[in-house]
């Protein structure tokens, strides 16, 4: 009975030994080949998209083909010997015909601004140009007409009737040797294939830094007349008039940094 029972419990303990051997045997499950593709294609499409992103990210937006026909429309970047040809920014030259003109402006850069920051694409326009024009270190006859109205009444006599019936001027304005150039589109498009560096060849230069001491680089102070007052006093007639020196503000152009 002993060896029955030995035999019985062998007989067991065999048939584990060989349950366990057979599922040691076996491999482990094998991935289809249409799934192993679709895991390396789904891998390398999301590793394509965040490179993309990341590209998209650092790298600055192309100018798109809608907004290259707004600067070859410009006036100040026509060839007047192929009128019905419109020139690209690139190959425009300020030293060519221009229609717009600012008299006795011929040896220098005219800045129409504004340093309000009621509208800030407007503000931030201004700001960039002026940033750029620094860069270069030339000096700018800058023309706040937030800080003088006679300077956007000039602006506006001097673009034409078209911006008189629509009462205002996109700012800001620039000319360059008496010629209008254009906005800050233009501006940004000559600084950035090179152009703009080649129009201000000749021109005078100022000192890296350079900040003014009287006014700070405002371009204008209180009048020396009326000490900002407006008001004069007429001792001949014994009645206060209005000062004739300065603008509606009580100020007058900077006589260190706008003296030329």
């Amino acid at each position: 009975m002993a060896s029955n029972g030995t035999n019985t419990t062998s007989s067991r303990f065999s048939f584990l030994n060989r349950s366990l051997t057979t599922v040691s045997k076996e491999k482990p499950p094998q991935k289809p080949p249409q799934l192993d593709r679709s895991l390396t294609k789904f891998v390398a499409s999301a590793r394509g998209g965040v490179v993309k992103r990341l590209c998209n990210f650092f790298e600055s937006p192309k100018p798109s083909s809608s907004e290259s026909p707004k600067l070859r429309g410009s006036k100040s970047i026509e060839n007047s010997d192929s009128p019905t040809k419109p020139l690209d920014p690139a190959a425009k030259s300020v030293d060519s015909a221009s229609v717009i003109r600012l008299p006795g402006t011929e040896d220098r850069i005219v800045l129409y601004f504004t340093s309000l920051r009621g509208i800030r694409r407007t503000y931030e326009d201004c700001y960039a140009v002026r940033n750029i024009f620094r860069g270069f270190r030339v000096w700018v006859d800058e023309r706040d007409i937030s800080m003088d109205a006679n300077y956007r009444k000039e602006l506006m006599s001097v673009l034409g009737e078209n911006n008189k019936r629509k009462g205002h001027v996109a700012l800001p304005q620039v000319f360059i040797r008496g010629r209008h150039v254009g906005g800050a589109d233009v501006i940004r498009y000559m600084f950035e294939v090179g152009e703009l560096a080649k129009v201000l060849e000749g021109l005078p230069r100022t000192k890296g830094g350079f900040v003014c001491e009287s006014c700070g680089d405002v371009r204008f102070a209180p009048c020396g007349n009326c000490s900002g007052s407006r008001k004069v006093f007429d001792e001949d007639e014994g009645v206060l008039k209005r000062c004739l020196e300065c603008n509606e503000n009580g100020l007058i152009r900077c006589p260190n940094c706008c003296s030329s």
